[in-house]
């Protein structure tokens, strides 16, 4: 490690000390950052993992029956009860700051007719496997959307934790070392300096 000229002047004492003590806070805060970045993620991804399998094994079940529906059906038929939909559904999107994170909210606005029914058909001409998939459906949108968003989370978190990390390894343990001996070689300096005037 290269050693570094410096005057031994009280200013210049003051100067290092400040700097040091800036440099560990900072070191300190974005290590705390990303530990608590790191716990809020390990979180998410246990509840992704269970909410995605709760998804997939509902969304399973809606395309069998949509399956078993379709076996009894002919295209056209299926592709006439479905077509017109008696539901305007949107998303509201919001965005909430989790540790500098912005993370969005969602949630689903819809709109529906007070007198109509979910089912946009008549139920002669249609089988029940039909009327079963769209009800799976129709339960299963909340969790889609929670689904959604704790991905874009978990995907921003682990883009934040890295950003973290490489700001943490930029205040490296040697600079601060390097400080610490300016420091020293100062005091000492000034210590000959006092000896032997």
């Amino acid at each position: 490690m290269a050693r570094l000229k410096v005057t031994p002047t009280r200013m210049n004492l003051n100067t290092l000390k400040k700097r040091l003590g800036t440099s560990k806070r900072g070191y300190k805060l974005l290590k705390d950052k990303q530990d608590e970045l790191m716990r809020q993620f390990m979180i998410l991804i246990r509840e992704n993992k269970t909410l995605r399998e709760e998804v997939e094994k509902e969304l399973s079940d809606s395309f069998s029956d949509f399956l078993i529906a379709s076996a009894f059906m002919s295209p056209e038929a299926m592709e006439a009860a479905v077509s017109f939909p008696t539901q305007k559904v949107g998303v509201d999107i919001d965005v909430k700051n989790i540790m500098s994170v912005r993370i969005p909210h969602m949630e689903f606005k819809v709109d529906q007719d007070e007198n109509a029914s979910m089912f946009s058909y008549g139920y002669a001409e249609t089988s029940a496997g039909l009327d079963q998939a769209i009800i799976g459906l129709n339960e299963v949108m909340e969790k889609l959307l929670k689904l959604a968003e704790m991905e874009k989370t978990t995907q921003l978190m682990a883009d934040e934790i890295e950003s973290t990390s490489c700001k943490c390894s930029r205040i490296p343990y040697n600079s601060r070392l390097r400080r610490d001996n300016q420091i020293h070689q100062s005091k000492t300096r000034r210590k000959r300096k006092s000896y032997y005037c």
